[in-house]
């Protein structure tokens, strides 16, 4: 069973402190799609977890590329630059990253980032290292060089209902492991997968279809 898309509360609503990980909760941590999912929306998709709850879940897929959506030309459909003025964009303007972040508002930009930009009553600390922010503010301090040093564009987002996604993991839909700034914020999109597998132990190639459990 995969998400149904049905949003799940605020969840980018601005907050100063870091969320509360209870003991059962999964955000700030990563979700590894199983092959069994059945979804192609999922498919070997590495999902963050912003927030989990008994109200439910909201996660950023950040191995998925958005087709050939171009952040430079992104920004210029914004109006936030004019055609022509993104070679005079920051090096990390340039190559930041689009990503396909879930079947949720999908005609809407989520910024996963580093902690070291923060806007009040906009931006949600999920944990030490990784604040999300949807506002076109953050783009445009980005775009000048006074945005985050890490982070990543997400059309959309992924989200469950209360229990849904307790009980996908149940049913071998989904595996998780520790976050780190490279499975989230590296370059090697395409790698994610394999690379956040192995961090939990597990060969890819040992993973089948059919496999209902690692």
């Amino acid at each position: 069973m995969a998400p149904t898309g049905k949003r799940t509360g605020e969840g980018t609503r601005g907050s100063g402190p870091a969320l509360p990980n209870s003991a059962g909760y999964l955000d700030g941590r990563l979700l590894i799609a199983m092959p069994v999912m059945g979804d192609s929306r999922f498919e070997r998709s590495v999902i963050y977890l912003c927030a989990h709850s008994a109200e439910g879940a909201m996660g950023i897929i950040v191995n998925h590329p958005a087709g050939s959506i171009d952040f430079p030309e992104l920004l210029q459909q914004l109006g936030i630059i004019k055609k022509g003025e993104h070679i005079k964009l920051p090096e990390n303007a340039e190559s930041m990253k689009v990503l396909r972040g879930g079947p949720v508002d999908t005609g809407r930009g989520f910024v996963l980032h580093s902690s070291d930009f923060y806007i009040e009553n906009a931006t949600l600390r999920i944990d030490e290292g990784v604040c999300l922010t949807a506002t076109v503010d953050i783009l445009r301090a980005i775009a000048n060089g006074s945005g985050p040093k890490h982070a990543i564009l997400a059309l959309g987002y992924a989200g469950w209902a209360p229990g849904q996604l307790e009980t996908e993991i149940q049913s071998n839909g989904w595996l998780h492991c520790d976050a780190d700034a490279d499975l989230i914020f590296g370059d090697d999109v395409d790698e994610k997968y394999g690379r956040a597998l192995r961090k939990i132990g597990i060969d890819p190639g040992m993973l089948s279809n059919e496999a209902g459990h690692a």
